[in-house]
């Protein structure tokens, strides 16, 4: 009997389409990936239901095989994937596209038969070429488990290549194409040659071949340990002997009361910075795993994941667990992703926001740390906010959500205030550390850019030092100078595509854009008079570090941790792993080190330049600015010793600095959400930022005043409020000139009728781009 199925491409056109499912075939089930034919080609496609009626005037063609025994995808991550593409108005096999690892995807496969029968291997047309006689003898091969997917020899044994050290590297200035290659493995990590060859040239052999020769990289196959999904981790023979403190002890009951209800349960524990959230969390994820049950800990930056990872391996040493984050190689991800479709056994998860799409099949709990945290949304290729994704992951498994920060989104807050979900507060920290006490200190009359702090700063500093203990330097700005600029023209040298400043990295000897990463070797001349006398301005984490280091003394041992200096996953987990340690005495870096690491060691925080974010266009930026500082801050005094903090400002008299240096986030929440309230901010509207753009070359921008209108008159119609749409703060990116219109209302659906209606007035759907941005963090 033949069985109708729908099936959904993760591939172009990314329709659902009706197949036939002959008796002929072995069993199907929902999930399951099977080969299709599409035109003259062969796709995968993904089982979503069957149905009972054809569509009209249509000859249905017919599933030609399976590509495994047991879906790789299940019911509740469908749903999952629905709600997000409704959600963005994306069609299903987009969103699949974004979440199933690429050789998921790829129908550029055989099968290899075990059986002197058949040819010992079989590729999709050949199968769909046999008789009914020989498919149901294929069946039994199938079913008798000799018969097997393979992936091309070009990518199964595909070579990678990545980097042996950081930049500077020993290359002539002259030798592009070898920068070329060197520059993308740093940005982007370790990648197949194929890959490389595909997206330069064929003339990336014989670099690659040179620079293998030079020992610049290493050539080879995955790492064994890429085949093998669990990350290396220590896991010693460590008990279990955590003695909770009080607050810890009622937060832990509640959670696992939460647990024992088999209910779907959200719970904000807001705990200050060094209150023990974390062994919180570990201690309920240990009950969760008890009741057979699996559990996802999210955390915002991949520095984070390891340092978590790390410190909990010990605690779960004979655990199912897995790191998945998005700089792993696509070996790694696709084991780990096959990994957990195939085992229903518990297993414990940490990774930034795209572990939330790995197919657990019994998920108990998703722990979402530093809630607050921006990085949580993504808005490139496929949009989704990480927090929503586990509200309703929770929701359909009838989970736990946990929601943890020092400082929680405001929006957070203010829910939980209004009742949707409880608040567990955590006031103290655990043993006999106490808050730092927090200074602000006035840099106005500084003018000299090679002296970073002030001259009580630069003692403090000294002293800590002096004492043999830690002290962590932040400043927010990553390269050695965010500006270069000629001094024969006085004018800035911009990014030719984006027409904003480009950052000068001296240890890479090359300006960056750090929006479209278009990029020069330096020196170079000016762009606008062709002069030599280009100036490095201002600074960042790199040049603070030279600074820093002319400061103190010789022997001082000093770390920089940015995204420059971990582009190497191992150079990551160095950095970390050696200031824990105690091997340096400062560390420097971005708004990666104020996050949830753990340095007892620390007893000065030192915030280079506290007024950085404070002044851009957005509403969310005096909140950003407060939790990325009082973040910071709880990184100094987690030992015995007593921390300090010192925050360097331009504008000292800003009321901003009053909540920070109390950490009193009640305070700076009750001002917060009154001017939310009275400017119709979130949460008090739905906020959707439409993005608009064509290239700067497009001849018909005389459509747009028009076409902006169409967009306002619409707005109006669905009873909208329609800012914009104008140029946007950063109006040109990438060689397209760029616009925003930011969309108040009070219903998603109308905002998602009203976006409907842009895409069908545009008037040249070839030049101009629209996307729908739900809730932007990212107002530039």
């Amino acid at each position: 009997m033949t069985t109708l199925w729908q099936a959904c491409l993760a591939s172009p056109p990314y329709s659902i389409y009706t197949y036939e499912a002959p008796a002929d075939l072995p069993i199907l089930m929902e999930g399951q990936r099977v080969l299709v034919p599409l035109g003259r080609s062969v796709r995968v496609a993904f089982l979503i239901e069957t149905v009972d009626v054809p569509p009209e005037n249509v000859e249905l063609k017919s599933i030609i095989w399976p590509l495994e025994k047991e879906p790789l995808l299940n019911f509740n991550h469908f749903k999952l994937y629905r709600n997000i593409g409704t959600r963005q108005m994306l069609p299903l096999g987009k969103v699949l596209e974004n979440v199933v690892p690429k050789r998921f995807r790829s129908a550029k496969i055989s099968f290899t038969i075990a059986d002197r029968s058949f040819p010992a291997r079989l590729k999709a047309l050949d199968i769909a070429r046999l008789p009914t006689e020989r498919r149901m003898e294929l069946v039994n091969i199938y079913d008798q488990g000799r018969m097997n997917v393979s992936l091309p020899a070009s990518i199964e044994k595909e070579e990678y290549v990545s980097l042996t050290s950081d930049p500077p590297w020993p290359v002539r200035p002259n030798a592009a194409r070898q920068l070329q290659i060197l520059e993308y493995i740093f940005e982007n990590g370790p990648r197949e040659k194929g890959f490389l060859k595909n997206i330069m040239g064929d003339w990336t052999a014989g670099v690659i071949k040179k620079l293998h020769s030079d020992s610049l990289i290493k050539i080879g196959a995955a790492p064994e340990e890429e085949h093998n999904p669990s990350e290396k981790c220590v896991t010693t023979s460590t008990k279990w002997n955590f003695v909770p403190s009080e607050q810890q002890e009622r937060a832990i009951i509640k959670l696992n009361d939460a647990l024992d209800s088999q209910k779907s349960v959200v719970k904000l524990l807001h705990g200050i910075t060094g209150s023990g959230k974390t062994l919180v969390y570990m201690t309920a994820a240990r009950k969760c795993m008890e009741q057979g049950r699996s559990v996802i800990v999210l955390v915002p930056e991949i520095a984070l994941a390891y340092a978590l990872w790390n410190s909990i391996c010990p605690l779960f040493p004979d655990t199912r667990k897995y790191l998945y984050h998005g700089y792993q190689t696509p070996v790694r991800k696709e084991a780990i992703f096959r990994a957990v479709a195939e085992n229903d056994s518990p297993a414990l998860i940490v990774g930034t926001r795209s572990a939330l799409f790995l197919p657990l099949r019994n998920l108990g709990m998703i722990i979402v740390d530093e809630e607050h945290d921006e990085s949580y949304k993504q808005e490139e290729r496929l949009p989704y906010q990480a927090k929503e994704v586990a509200y309703f992951l929770a929701q359909i498994n009838k989970s736990l959500l946990v929601l943890g920060s020092a400082t929680p989104d405001i929006k957070t807050f203010h829910a939980a205030q209004q009742g949707a979900f409880d608040i567990i507060p955590m006031e103290k920290r655990v043993g006999k550390s106490v808050l730092p006490a927090v200074k602000v200190v006035d840099t106005s009359a500084i003018k000299n850019p090679e002296i970073p702090f002030a001259p009580e700063t630069e003692a403090r500093l000294k002293e800590v030092v002096a004492k043999g203990e830690q002290a962590v330097i932040m400043l927010n700005r990553r390269g050695f100078s965010p500006l270069i600029y000629c001094t024969d023209c006085e004018e800035p040298f911009k990014c030719p595509q984006c027409n904003v400043s480009m950052t000068y990295h001296k240890g890479r000897e090359r300006v960056i854009c750090h929006y479209c990463g278009n990029a020069y070797p330096f020196p170079l001349p000016c762009s606008t008079c062709g002069g030599s006398n280009l100036l490095p301005l201002g600074g960042g984490t790199e040049r603070l570090e030279e600074q820093v280091t002319k400061a103190l003394p010789p022997e001082t041992k000093i770390l920089r941790l940015d995204r420059d200096s971990t582009r190497r996953q191992e150079k990551l987990d160095e950095i970390l792993k050696s200031f824990a340690r105690g091997e340096a005495q400062v560390l420097v870096g971005t708004q990666m080190l104020s996050k949830g690491h753990n340095f007892p060691g620390v007893t000065l925080v030192v915030v280079s330049e506290g007024d950085l974010g404070l002044n851009l266009p957005d509403y969310r930026s005096a909140e950003r600015t407060f939790q990325l500082l009082v973040q910071v801050s709880g990184r100094a005094g987690r030992g015995d010793k007593p921390g300090e903090v010192i925050i360097q400002t331009r504008n000292p008299q800003n009321p901003i600095w009053g909540a920070v240096t109390s950490a009193d986030y009640k305070t700076f929440f009750e001002k917060e959400i009154e001017k939310r309230k009275r400017f119709r901010y979130p949460p008090f509207t739905k906020l959707t930022l439409i993005r608009i753009s064509h290239p700067m070359s497009w001849n018909g921008e005389q459509l747009c005043p028009p076409f902006f209108n169409i967009i306002r008159d619409a707005a109006k119609e669905f009873g909208i409020m329609a800012m914009g749409p104008v140029p946007a703060p950063l109006a040109q990116l990438r060689g397209r000139k760029r616009f925003n219109c930011l969309l108040k209302s009070d219903d998603w659906m109308k905002t998602r009728e009203l976006y409907a209606e842009i895409l069908r007035r545009n008037p040249d759907k070839k030049e101009i781009r629209i996307a729908m941005d739900l809730d932007p963090v990212n107002m530039l």
